[in-house]
């Protein structure tokens, strides 16, 4: 099996040993026309110079950025997101102008919202109607450019809410249903493995739907070829059911960036 899908490379987890604004031009040399990022600055509204040198860093090096995370605390670290953060939601609201400000300037359509990890204290029905109430002011936010709200399942955080596709596709669901139809699964085969999922299942089942792919081989998280997951076939499978999407690269190279590529050739 193969597939024809083309990938998009997440720069916040390669070229780390660059600056962030170098990442877009190492990822172009590397031979990719595209790039991902979480949020790359340290506030939910950074200063207009800083969007600006991101920005400009992004045209400069001619790739077309094609995902960009919203807000999410600090990642990696303690918060994974602030979805569902009663204390953050004007933070998270004010970061929605920023996020669609720089699609404008750039073409990107899919943007990831981290839920956030349950907080003590804080009900989890409440921490449940808050996540909803951003995500549907999020999706109105990012319909103005055509762009999906990706909602995804995470390993490695026993307080993170989301660990199987089910679980994400359940809180997608509860979105449509409340009028949001740009709200979609982000199927990270690495999380959905090392969560239990039985990932060629839920690509049997879900693949039309998926709003996008990421992909590291598991356990590990490295480059494909280093654990034991069936990359090639999955998304093979993947896009015999219906996926047509970009696979994004986020993995953590276990060698020099440029040299993490050789399983591509």
């Amino acid at each position: 099996m193969s597939h024809t899908l083309g990938y998009t490379v997440n720069c916040s987890l390669l070229f780390t040993e660059l600056p962030v604004n170098e990442r877009p031009q190492a990822a172009r040399d590397a031979g990719f026309h595209a790039v991902e990022f979480w949020w790359p600055f340290e506030s939910a509204t950074p200063a207009q110079a800083e969007v600006d040198a991101f920005v400009g860093a992004i045209e400069k090096a001619d790739v077309r950025l094609t995902g960009l995370n919203f807000f999410a605390g600090r990642l990696p670290g303690p918060d994974r997101g602030v979805l569902s953060h009663p204390d953050r939601a004007a933070e998270f609201r004010a970061n929605i102008d920023v996020v669609v400000g720089i699609a404008e300037r750039t073409g990107t359509t899919g943007f990831n919202a981290l839920y956030g990890l349950r907080q003590e204290g804080v009900d989890p029905a409440e921490q449940d109607r808050i996540a909803l109430e951003n995500t549907l002011a999020a999706a109105e936010g990012v319909a103005k450019v055509g762009g999906t709200v990706l909602i995804e399942p995470i390993s490695g955080s026993e307080d993170y809410p989301f660990k199987t596709a089910e679980e994400g596709l359940a809180f997608v669901a509860k979105a449509k249903e409340a009028g949001a139809a740009n709200v979609a699964l982000l199927a990270d085969f690495f999380h959905l493995a090392v969560n239990g999922d039985d990932v060629a299942a839920v690509v049997r089942e879900h693949a039309a739907s998926f709003g996008h792919i990421q992909i590291a081989d598991a356990p590990g998280r490295g480059e494909p070829g280093t654990g034991d997951l069936a990359i090639d076939e999955l998304l093979s499978a993947s896009q015999a059911g219906g996926y047509q999407g970009l696979v994004g690269l986020e993995y953590k190279p276990t060698v020099p960036t440029t040299e993490s590529f050789g399983w591509l050739r």
